[in-house]
């Protein structure tokens, strides 16, 4: 039986959940149906499934536990995802570490009780972090890197009540375990990033994988959107809307020596493809095609090519680092605008002839920069295939 002091047991709650990430155990007396990992493997959080299902989960009895600190290491671009949940009383009291804007994210649900707090370092730079939970009389600590990242006060001692911890702890990793509305502040839960080298209080008990295979993480990764081959992003051009007297911009940045596929398609319903832009590998040669003209330029010479879209021109840029670097091309472009508004874009397939969400020809490679209108794209916002990653690539 274990008593702490309540504080104590909500600090132990957060992190408590930092508790075992993989374990490579094997199913014991051939009944266990599911696979099991261990807590100091490498888990890849973004890896396709039910929108807020955990990745990995794992139940314990609080009994068992016996030290209130755990630390791992987290490795992301993106801003905002789920990274672990743990409750107790089948969900009463919970907790969720996430992040939203790139910063550390908790909140709670203890007796009642709801806390929310965002702060410390911005942690989606692509590097390593070390993340440490521990419970320090009234306070939940998050020490990022070995500094304070995030203080959370659970209130005074001569408020608190002495508490006996039994029952079960349920902890999960990249999903949460109660009904969304729950949660004060809203995000999207997954996450591209990853976890390694979990400390997870002293509990060894094996984590239960709720997907079919693990998903690798890559060892370096650079900024940007990794397509695989198997799908594209498809948006409604409506969502980028056009002013009046301006044109529309679209710029790609990345190795399109290393790309194969289609980059980018536009199609109004019922009409033919208006425009493509396709990378072949084999030529070393990037087209674009609108109509019946084609531009075709050495993917080699070029790490940047900006299409912009006016009244009644299209023109191509093409550089290297600088934009005053770069060669320009045009063709006519009659009557572009009035397609785009009704029209749908796609990022690394060629759309089909109907509305759904039908393609072919889709890329391989790392777009490192895909910007609409001066703004970078993020394509978690939109309809995607599940193999395509959003904020980073394979180094």
């Amino acid at each position: 039986m274990a008593v702490f002091w309540k504080p104590m047991a909500a600090g132990l709650l957060l992190t408590v959940s930092l508790t075992l990430l993989e374990w490579g155990v094997e199913g014991q007396g051939g009944t266990q149906a599911k696979k099991v990992v261990s807590g100091e493997a490498t888990v890849y959080l973004g890896q396709d499934r039910e929108i807020w299902r955990p990745i990995i989960q794992t139940a314990s009895n609080l009994s068992d536990i016996s030290s209130i600190k755990s630390s791992f290491q987290l490795r992301t671009f993106d801003p905002e995802g789920a990274i672990f949940y743990g409750d107790t009383k089948n969900g009463d009291d919970w907790f969720v570490l996430g992040l939203k804007d790139g910063l550390p994210l908790m909140q709670f649900s203890i007796g009642g009780n709801h806390v929310s707090a965002e702060g410390g370092p911005q942690l989606n730079d692509g590097k390593w972090h070390k993340l440490e939970v521990s419970n320090q009389e009234n306070f939940v600590i998050l020490d990022v890197d070995g500094s304070k990242g995030l203080v959370v006060g659970m209130g005074g001692p001569s408020k608190q009540k002495e508490e006996v911890l039994t029952g079960e702890l349920r902890l999960a990793l990249g999903g949460i375990l109660i009904d969304k509305e729950k949660m004060m502040i809203q995000f999207d839960p997954k996450m591209d990033g990853c976890v390694r080298e979990g400390s997870w209080l002293n509990l060894r008990a094996p984590w239960e994988v709720e997907v079919e295979e693990l998903w690798p993480c890559y060892q370096d990764i650079i900024p940007g959107s990794f397509f695989p081959g198997t799908g594209f992003a498809v948006f409604n051009t409506s969502v980028f809307p056009v002013e009046d007297g301006k044109g529309v911009k679209i710029e790609f940045r990345g190795n399109f020596t290393l790309m194969h596929g289609t980059i980018l398609s536009i199609r109004a319903p019922g009409q033919e493809m208006m425009l493509t832009l396709m990378a072949d590998n084999n030529t070393q040669e990037v087209t674009l095609t609108f109509g019946s003209e084609k531009i075709s330029m050495k993917s080699d010479n070029f790490k940047k090519l900006v299409i912009t879209f006016e009244e009644e021109m299209l023109q191509v840029f093409q550089g290297r680092d600088k934009f005053q670097d770069l060669q320009i091309k045009s063709v006519s472009n009659s009557g572009f605008l009035t397609t785009w508004r009704n029209g749908r874009i796609a990022f690394g397939g060629l759309l089909g002839e109907g509305e759904d969400n039908v393609g072919s020809q889709f890329l391989t490679g790392c777009l490192e920069t895909i910007q609409v209108m001066g703004r970078d794209l993020d394509l978690d916002f939109t309809v995607k295939h599940p193999s395509i990653v959003s904020h980073s690539c394979p180094a």
